[in-house]
């Protein structure tokens, strides 16, 4: 027999067999209608890939093939086919479960070429439907370890009318949940995805529901690139300052608020994708610590600014006369010294002296000035001569000795009456000659110093502590039971 002729024969066989099992079929009853006991469904999923999974709206999306079984003895048949491969436009002629997700927000079917369904029935009238499916689902998220979090998305299922006295769903043994090898997510590693089989009781009775949870824990290396590390280096960068004189009012305040200012444009951008919580995470706990860090650094030069730095703290000279003092003898200094200051006034005489003893004079006078005697100065001359500095360095004055925490107290008081007893104690150190030069022509402010200390020691010990508690304590994960509306989960 040619084998058209063979085909058009199974071809009419098939269209028979189906004729007779829908004449009587009611595609509205459960294939159970009347046996007193419910309709099993058993359902399985593969799926092919999953992303993205936003924090800002909390739900995740994937791409999979959702298959449900079940038996409809009404359409058991016999004959040589064992099973048959029907077109989707018979699934508006038989019964099919009422399956809806219930976190779903919105889930569709492909229909690139045509609809991506699947219809099998065999000969014992066993169903097999499936279909490929996009599902965007809710995942609620606990965001307090963020970025070292973990989450747990599930995806919960079930029968929209019937209750578990009509159908009952469960996961098919052996292939519940599978992936495609090689599927990989961008931010996330699937830690693993267990289920479970539930009852849910509503208003309208008991329900049986399929959940399935997608356990992900995120990886750090993009916060770490993007946010952490240029946190840290702006962190130091701000420390610069403590090494910079304190006469550099401008630079000093500059290289702070920059500093800032940085700070604020990084934790608005790692701040756009995430939600407005009520609570914060843990990459803002670090970068508040980053900000505090940098607002110290401004803090401390203000009281640097405040109790060490009196006037301008510079010597008021032109580099036209610092150079003259470039290269100067000891003799050259004693000559002018001389000239400038005499056992009696009378001795001076300004038509003798030169332009460039009268610069030098000039400096000498400034250094001497308020209340030197010229008898002072002619008896402390053998001192001031032998304690001419080698360099002028332009340090900073030397501030007065005080302890730490009184100093700090004046600067929270405000106390204008110490800063101007410093003022005077300045002042009236300059009437003593000797090495009074290099001593009140600047130093280093003793609060740098300890700054250069403290500020990096204390926040590095900050991070380590940050560090080691957000990355060793880690949640294990736990079945969570969404509250939908009035549902409350029992035992099952």
């Amino acid at each position: 027999m040619p084998r058209s002729t063979v085909n058009d024969i199974v071809s009419k066989n098939i269209t028979m067999v189906l004729e007779n099992l829908l004449m009587n079929y009611e595609n509205s009853q459960l294939p159970t209608h009347g046996k007193g006991m419910p309709t099993v469904v058993k359902t399985n999923i593969l799926i092919r890939s999953m992303g993205p999974v936003s924090e800002l709206d909390m739900d995740y999306s994937m791409d999979c093939y959702f298959r449900q079984s079940w038996r409809d003895s009404r359409l058991s048949f016999l004959g040589p086919i064992k099973s048959l491969s029907l077109s989707i436009k018979m699934l508006e002629r038989i019964w099919r479960p009422d399956t809806y997700f219930y976190n779903g927000k919105h889930s569709y079917v492909h229909t690139i070429t045509v609809p991506n369904k699947l219809l099998r029935i065999s000969q014992d009238g066993d169903i097999l439907y499936s279909m490929r499916l996009t599902i965007k689902a809710k995942c609620p998220m606990e965001l307090r370890n963020f970025p070292m979090d973990r989450q747990s998305c599930p995806l919960i299922m079930g029968s929209y009318a019937y209750t578990s006295g009509q159908l009952v769903y469960e996961w098919q043994e052996g292939s519940s949940v599978n992936f495609v090898p090689g599927m990989a997510l961008s931010q996330f590693d699937l830690m693993g995805s267990p289920y479970r089989n539930l009852t849910f009781v509503r208003r309208e009775g008991e329900f049986s529901v399929l959940q399935v949870s997608f356990n992900l824990q995120r990886h750090t290396g993009y916060f770490l690139i993007q946010v952490y590390v240029p946190c840290v280096l702006i962190v130091v960068l701000s420390w610069v300052s403590f090494w910079i004189h304190r006469e550099a009012t401008s630079d000093r305040v500059g290289l702070g608020i920059t500093t800032v200012l940085t700070l604020s444009t990084i934790s608005l951008d790692s701040r756009t994708d995430l939600p407005k919580v009520r609570y914060a995470t843990a990459l803002d706990w670090f970068l508040l610590m980053s900000f505090g860090y940098c607002i110290a650094t401004l803090l401390e030069f203000a009281g640097v600014h405040y109790f060490t730095k009196i006037g301008s703290g510079e010597i008021p000279l032109d580099d036209e006369e610092w150079e003259d003092w470039e290269g100067i003898t000891s003799e050259e200094f004693e000559d002018t010294f001389r000239t400038m200051i005499s056992c009696s006034p009378q001795t001076v005489h300004p038509e003798i002296v030169d332009t460039n003893t009268r610069r030098r004079g000039s400096l000498l006078s400034t250094l001497y000035s308020d209340g030197v005697t010229y008898e002072d100065s002619c008896r402390s001359i053998t001192v001031a001569v032998s304690s001419k500095p080698s360099t002028m360095e332009r340090q900073t004055q030397t501030e007065l000795i005080l302890p730490l925490w009184r100093q700090f107290l004046y600067c929270l008081a405000g106390d204008d009456a110490f800063r101007r007893r410093r003022q005077r104690e300045v002042a009236s150190s300059y009437r003593k000659c000797g090495d009074r030069i290099s001593r009140h022509i600047n130093s280093v402010s003793y609060i740098d110093r300890v700054a250069r200390i403290v500020f990096p020691a204390s926040f590095g010990l900050l991070n380590v502590c940050y560090w080691v508690i957000y990355v060793s304590y880690q949640e294990e994960f736990k079945w969570q039971d969404p509250p939908f509306g009035s549902i409350t989960p029992i035992s099952h």
